[in-house]
């Protein structure tokens, strides 16, 4: 069975998490660091949600069928906002293991074996976020941003993590460490809080970026023979950018020549960004009909 790049990342990504949960599972349970404790508890969750990102990708590729006839694209952003949920209920549990951290004042032993856990697991996760970073920019996969932001979010959490060890061992003040437990915390949840808005926005049909709207729209401006343009409608899911626009040609051109014209303008905006896969609608015109339309959908009850 052929792996996508996509794949790929999520396979390798899980594998990373399963050996950093090992490592600091242990470490986390021998020494009593809340801080190594809850970067395992963090990693576990990783497993889980590159696994789950791995199905995502591997539903989101197929193509429309009877069923579905827009394909399944969705499941990426459905799967950004699931994710985004349970790095939030990580960050929940972080913040409860750090209060009670501090109100109890347990001490942190073996910090020797902690710091050095702690050094490898933030030279493994910056590796593994230049990789995912370099596969969702040649891909423009939202799952796989997510997961690059997750382990970005690890990446920054092992450094605060190693910073409140040698806090500790400097100067055996413990509550630092339930301190930087609850700084974590609040960091993963605001980071997964974007995380969830750009699925949601998804899942919401929201239109395609500004950019790419404004070379759609000067493609169909510097086309012959196309006298206006309106209705144009955009949005993504998963793999897929989905166009519709009205086109309108004069009175007297052949529908074999409008025709024509209207592919050359799919090709063009297809070559905005060629590793998508465009569906473009392309409505054709003999005259601006979008003020009638328009008075028509006013009329329409709410």
């Amino acid at each position: 069975m052929e792996f996508s790049l996509q794949k790929k990342a999520t396979v390798i990504a899980s594998t990373v998490a399963t050996f950093l949960v090992v490592i600091k599972l242990i470490i986390g349970l021998v020494s009593g660091s809340v801080a190594v404790l809850a970067s395992a508890v963090d990693s576990i969750l990783d497993i889980f949600v590159s696994i789950f990102n791995y199905f995502a990708i591997h539903s989101a590729e197929k193509p429309p069928n009877e069923k579905f006839n827009y394909g399944l694209g969705k499941i990426e952003a459905l799967a950004a906002v699931i994710e985004g949920l349970i790095i939030s209920a990580s960050g929940l549990f972080i913040a409860y293991e750090g209060i009670i951290k501090i109100i109890h004042k347990e001490p942190v032993t073996n910090l020797g074996i902690s710091l050095v856990v702690m050094v490898i697991s933030i030279l493994i996760t910056t590796g593994l976020v230049l990789f995912l970073e370099s596969v969702a920019k040649k891909t423009g996969n939202l799952v796989i941003k997510s997961e690059a932001l997750h382990y970005k979010t690890d990446l920054f959490t092992n450094s605060a993590v190693l910073l409140s060890l040698l806090i500790v061992h400097f100067t055996k003040f413990y509550a630092i460490d339930g301190i930087f437990g609850l700084l974590i915390a609040f960091y993963i949840i605001y980071s997964a809080s974007k995380l969830i808005k750009e699925g949601i926005l998804i899942l919401m049909d929201v239109s395609l970026e500004d950019e790419i709207i404004e070379k759609i729209i000067e493609i169909i401006k510097t086309t012959p023979k196309v006298t206006n343009y309106h209705f144009l409608k955009t949005r993504k899911a998963g793999p897929f950018n989905f166009v519709d626009v009205h086109l309108v040609f004069s009175r007297d051109i052949s529908l074999e020549e409008a025709h024509h014209i209207s592919d050359l303008v799919e090709e063009k905006i297809r070559s905005i960004d060629p590793d998508k896969r465009w569906e473009i609608t392309i409505h054709l015109d003999p005259f601006d009909d979008s003020d009638k339309h328009t008075r028509v959908e006013a009329s329409q009850p709410n």
